[in-house]
């Protein structure tokens, strides 16, 4: 069973509210996005859809999780589809959880010599990051307990992706269910 955690009108409301900050943040200045694959994909595209026509856009796969847990080590990494060398770069993910994945990612993108890169994550669940992982988030849009949710591109086992909503997986009825809190 699942519950309703962060339902769309507010994600829609967050996701505008974001892309103005970070559109002003660079004032002007050409950003090419980074999604991360498969998670970040609604998120990506709704975060994008703000954004001027001269933004680039690339993908990277990054995986760590089997089921419910990140397995602390990466399974999967593709690149990127052209040189990132000398721009202004964001990388958009759907949670960091451990920091595990977006470390590895983000230490691979920095050899390649950007201008600037950023991390910017719809959410954020520092309560599972290891003492030892010191990753900068630069942008967030709801920092969460650490509940497993589903939904708006995130998934368990590659499902639930669809949901609109983000959904607390696996919710007992007696639990005490805490909000979401507002990054931005």
């Amino acid at each position: 069973m699942s519950k309703i955690y962060i339902n769309r009108e507010k994600i829609d409301e967050m996701v505008k509210k974001l892309a103005d900050k970070i559109i002003a943040d660079y004032n002007g200045e050409p950003i090419t996005l980074i999604g991360v694959l498969n998670g970040a994909y609604r998120f990506f595209a709704d975060l994008s859809s703000y954004f001027p026509p001269n933004t680039r856009i690339d993908f990277v796969k990054v995986s760590s999780y089997e089921g419910t847990e990140s397995v602390g080590e990466i399974k999967e990494c593709s690149g990127l589809k052209r040189p990132i060398k000398g721009e202004n770069v964001i990388v958009v993910e759907d949670i960091v959880d451990t920091g595990k994945s977006m470390n590895f990612l983000l230490d691979y993108l920095n050899k390649q010599e950007p201008k600037s890169l950023k991390l910017c994550s719809f959410l954020d669940k520092p309560s599972r990051r290891d003492k030892q992982i010191d990753i900068k988030l630069d942008y967030v849009v709801f920092e969460i307990p650490d509940y497993f949710v589903i939904g708006y591109g995130l998934d368990y086992n590659e499902q639930y992706r669809t949901l609109k909503d983000v959904e607390i997986f696996n919710f007992s009825e007696d639990a005490k269910v805490l909000e979401p809190k507002i990054r931005i």
